[in-house]
């Protein structure tokens, strides 16, 4: 399957400053493949090693930090011969031998000529925590869930995603073609944007497969609070990730720690939120009353909307049914919102508008999410179906009078000056539109 990174990883290729490349993302989210592919494509040879599968390999790293060694021992290990230029080094699940992200300062110092790629779970615990990472040292990129266009792609529909990439603001899309978006939509919120997931709807249209995929991964998140949190905060960080569902299903989706478990409160949870956080696991979105610049200067880290990193996984802990979001059920009406709110988060993250914010005045009206676009604050107001009053966007805009403001929906209507009207399936675009 194509993924867009792929073009970030060629820049690295190329780039005369390039250093020891680290591949952040989820778990499951598709690193391995990525490289795999990246390095069979655009390298003659690819050497790959696993800390996790094998072990072992971390004794390589307990003598010293000396690169030649380190790769004369590292090629003996794959039995291939690591060739500066012409080979790519990939070392998966790196996080399982944190030596050998040390050892990453010191080919960027002393062996710049090789290529050398990391990839790994929980890199964004590293990362803040400071865990033997060479700050400094290396190029970071962050691999996410499969955004849309990349699941249009993966169900060999790349001319229609093509052409939403180059869709003009104002034209209109001919109704056969919204259609079949629309229905591709609603597929992309029941398998979400994980790689595996995403292959087994494309080649069986299987649900079941799906969605025991998809409990894998979940546990497979369980298991790694055990394995990598601290202790104590296994049962606060299990508790909050399952609650995100039904916090997000309520009218006012603010994120109350008391709701979690009776009797804890804010600074009892603090602790393994961030932790969540940091592993790309959930993202928190803040409030913010006065909308300039810069928003997170004015952003109340006490008011938070919390949502999951892949909209399938959000369909699958809440247990809400395939079939109610491909029918279109009225059934999951009071949901209906924070899916669609999910699955926006998720594109414009993809498109690197991370940090995001939400406005409210009072009790009065709120704004689902704001972004930063080049020298603007663009307010976006998300509607799961084709009802497009906005009464809270338009005392946003009667108050602060932005040059654009965007709902989106699943109306065909693509057009505007400062207010933009967008299906959701193009949101992905909304950079383009402003600039």
């Amino acid at each position: 399957m194509d993924r867009a990174i792929t073009r970030q990883l060629v820049k690295w290729m190329g780039n005369p400053n390039r250093k020891p490349l680290v591949l952040k993302g989820v778990r499951q989210c598709g690193k391995t493949y990525v490289l795999k592919e990246f390095g069979r494509m655009h390298y003659q040879d690819t050497v790959y090693l696993n800390f996790e599968e094998t072990p072992s390999l971390s004794a390589i790293f307990e003598k010293d930090l000396d690169v030649q060694r380190l790769l004369f021992e590292l090629g003996l290990s794959a039995g291939k011969t690591i060739s500066p230029r012409t080979s790519l080094l990939i070392l998966d699940e790196i996080q399982e031998c944190p030596r050998a992200l040390t050892a990453l300062k010191y080919f960027c110092e002393n062996a710049p000529e090789y290529h050398i790629a990391c990839a790994g779970s929980l890199l964004g615990i590293a990362i803040h925590e400071d865990q033997s990472f060479p700050v400094g040292k290396v190029d970071i990129l962050t691999l996410y869930p499969m955004s849309f266009l990349e699941f249009l792609d993966a169900l060999e529909e790349r001319p229609l995603s093509k052409y939403l990439e180059e869709l003009p603001l104002g034209d209109s899309l001919p109704a056969p073609v919204h259609t079949k978006l629309q229905t591709a939509l609603r597929q992309y919120y029941v398998t979400g944007g994980m790689p595996e997931a995403v292959s087994a709807w494309c080649r069986t249209k299987d649900l079941s497969q799906v969605e025991e995929i998809q409990q894998n991964i979940l546990t497979s998140y369980e298991l790694d609070f055990a394995k990598h949190a601290p202790v104590k905060d296994f049962p606060k960080l299990s508790a909050i990730w399952a609650a995100v569902p039904q916090q997000l299903a309520k009218p006012n989706s603010k994120f109350i720690f008391s709701q979690v478990k009776k009797g804890w409160r804010a600074k009892d949870l603090e602790d393994a939120l961030q932790w969540l956080e940091r592993a790309g696991l959930v993202h928190r979105v803040c409030r913010v009353e006065q909308p300039f610049m810069p928003l997170s200067s004015y952003a109340d880290a006490s008011f938070f909307k919390l949502y999951l990193c892949d909209i399938g996984l959000l369909r699958r802990l809440a247990r809400l049914p395939a079939k109610i979001l491909l029918d279109s059920s009225e059934l999951y009406r009071e949901f209906k919102g924070a899916m669609a709110e999910n699955y926006v988060l998720q594109e414009l993250v993809c498109e690197n508008l991370e940090p995001l914010y939400y406005w409210t005045s009072g009790n009065s009206a709120e704004v689902d999410f704001l972004a930063q676009i080049d020298m603007h604050i663009v307010p976006i107001e998300v509607k799961s179906e084709t009802n497009t009053k906005a009464r809270s966007l338009a005392e946003y805009r009667k108050k602060y009078q932005p040059p654009h403001a965007v709902i989106a929906s699943m109306e065909e209507a693509f057009t505007g000056d400062s207010l933009i009207r967008i299906p959701l399936y193009l949101i992905s675009e909304i950079s383009r539109v402003i600039s």
